[in-house]
């Protein structure tokens, strides 16, 4: 297993040079703490791919929960944060064991995208529009396909980290999961509404980050 530093160097190669040792107390946080998860599951010979499997598995039960009114949205904000952390570790594990794999990185990157329109398909169930949660995904799958794309063409960096990555993803539909099921729980009426709100929020996040990043491109791909 690798040590903390030699974990967070290895992360910062795989991350566009993006320091986990300089960064905010809370991203440094997660990241030693997904460190120390990864290192367990390592030594207990998990493989990232059966994580990167569980965590999609969780994801895609996620609208089937959502399907079962307010108490269903409630477990479904759960099973995310679930999936959340289980996209945390399938990296970990894989940098802590040192197998880390071109191959593998597909599988995480292909796994996440099914899992975030998992989550939509969940807020789409508890009532929010159908188009506003198509726009919202496909906002989203822009932004992957945009970074993707600069960095065939050259670029180097990460580009630009937007208000809209992965953790924010994650943080959108899980509040919104949340907040859909108790106010559901208050007054069932105020489900669909609330998980509007949520498909709005993330449409939001998604345009304003593809934004940024269309800009830290041009600039990267300009020098």
């Amino acid at each position: 297993m690798l040590t903390w530093d030699q974990y967070a160097t290895a992360w910062s190669k795989l991350h566009g040079g993006f320091d986990p040792r300089a960064a905010s107390p809370v991203v440094r946080g997660w990241v030693r703490l997904a460190y120390a998860g990864g290192s367990l599951l390592g030594r207990l010979r998990v493989s990232p791919t059966a994580v990167t499997a569980a965590g999609l598995l969780i994801c895609l039960a996620v609208p089937v929960a959502a399907s079962r009114g307010p108490v269903g949205a409630l477990v479904a904000a759960g099973l995310v944060l679930l999936a959340g952390v289980a996209d945390a570790l399938d990296g970990a594990v894989a940098v802590a064991s040192e197998r880390t794999s071109r191959l593998g990185f597909v599988y995480d990157s292909v796994a996440d995208r099914v899992g975030e329109a998992a989550w939509l398909a969940a807020l789409w169930v508890a009532g929010a529009p159908g188009g506003l949660v198509v726009a919202g995904g496909a906002v989203s799958w822009l932004h992957e396909y945009l970074r993707a794309r600069a960095v065939a063409a050259g670029m180097t960096e990460v580009g630009v980290v937007t208000v809209a990555e992965r953790p924010t993803r994650v943080s959108v539909a899980l509040v919104a999961l949340l907040l859909a099921g108790a106010a559901g729980l208050l007054n069932p009426d105020l489900l669909a509404g609330t998980a509007t709100v949520g498909a709005v929020a993330w449409l939001f996040f998604a345009v304003f980050g593809l934004g940024q990043l269309f800009g830290g491109v041009r600039r990267a791909l300009r020098r």
